[in-house]
This record gives C-alpha cells, sequence and structure tokens, in this order.
C-alpha cells in the first residue's frame, strides 16, 4: 500500500535515492493499484449505481493521487509559514508534485464523470470542454516543474512565487472543471 503524501514526503530526500528510482516505485504502485482494484472489483469510489468496476478503480486511482497531490501542497505551505522552513521537506514535496501528476492528462477517460454512476467531482465540462481541459492540466503541470525548480534552490521567496503561481493554476482548472470548490 502506498504511503500518505505526509509520510513519504518525512522519508524521502534527493540523494537518498535517485528521483527515477522514486519516479518508478511510484508509477509501477499507481498502475499496480489500478489494476488490482479493477480486477477485484473494489473501487473505494462508492457507487450510487452499479457502476463498471474498472471505472470505479480509475477514479479511486485519480482521487488518491489528488489527494497526496494535496498533501504535497500543504506540506509545502504549513513549511513556508512556519518561522524556520524545513527546506528539505519543501524539497521534498515539491518535487513529488510533478512526478503524481506527471500522468494526469490520462486520469480523466471518456465515462469516468457523474455518469459513471460513482462519486466524483469533476464536471461533465471535463469532456465537453476537453482541449481547455488539457491546456489547463499543462499549464499546472508547467507550474509544477517550476515549483520543483525553485525549491531545489532553496530561496524561501522564490518558493513561495512558485506556489502562489502553482495554486492559482489548481484554482483556474477547479474554478471550471470541479463541483463544489
Amino acid at each position: 500500500m502506498l504511503k500518505s503524501q505526509a509520510e513519504r514526503s518525512q522519508h524521502f530526500y534527493p540523494g537518498e535515492t535517485s528521483m527515477r528510482q522514486y519516479d518508478l516505485v511510484m508509477k509501477f504502485s499507481f498502475v499496480a493499484g489500478v489494476l488490482l482494484l479493477a480486477a477485484c472489483g473494489q473501487g473505494g469510489a462508492t457507487s450510487d449505481a452499479s457502476g463498471d468496476p474498472a471505472i470505479g478503480a480509475v477514479i479511486e486511482a485519480r482521487q488518491k493521487a489528488l489527494k497526496d497531490t494535496g498533501g504535497a501542497f500543504k506540506a509545502i505551505s504549513d513549511q513556508l509559514k512556519a518561522d524556520s522552513p524545513d527546506m528539505a521537506r519543501i524539497k521534498a514535496a515539491a518535487a513529488s508534485v510533478p512526478t503524481l501528476t506527471d500522468s494526469m492528462a490520462d486520469w480523466f477517460p471518456v465515462g469516468s464523470g457523474p455518469e459513471s454512476g460513482f462519486e466524483t467531482e469533476a464536471l461533465p465540462a471535463i469532456w465537453e470542454n476537453k482541449d481547455d481541459f488539457l491546456t489547463k492540466v499543462s499549464n499546472f503541470q508547467e507550474a509544477a516543474a517550476n515549483l520543483n525548480a525553485a525549491a531545489m534552490g532553496g530561496d524561501a521567496a522564490a518558493i513561495s512565487a512558485a506556489f502562489r503561481n502553482t495554486g492559482g493554476t489548481c484554482k483556474a482548472c477547479h474554478d471550471e472543471y470541479r463541483l463544489d470548490d
């Protein structure tokens, strides 16, 4: 089972293992989890109807990845608010965001919206305005890469500016494509 983002950010520090190894472990775990859940029909996304278990597994994996990404943002935010920010934690959390979200454009296959019968905050507008949605995803991924670069530089002011920019890309997407945000 994958550890929570907070647990990973406490234990992963650049140099402890390579980012490539970490990236491969994360991708493998994500795919393995989706396949296992689909095979078992044990998706954690709750269903109001008898939805396709494979779609339920996709939705659950998407929700987990987004929750883990939110955990990384919280870790960065908490450290930036601290009197003496722990740069190692900021660097680890910032490095995890591009890794967690590198396949984000693929997290929303047709049929994984509200029509699936599973609980999801993804609005139908995602599939109705797919090009705009994918542009917003790309903008987020670029901002996340910039946040990671700023974090690796270790300058709290630069990290804070990049963090605000990345948060703005989240909000831009959530405003149009997420329910209740």
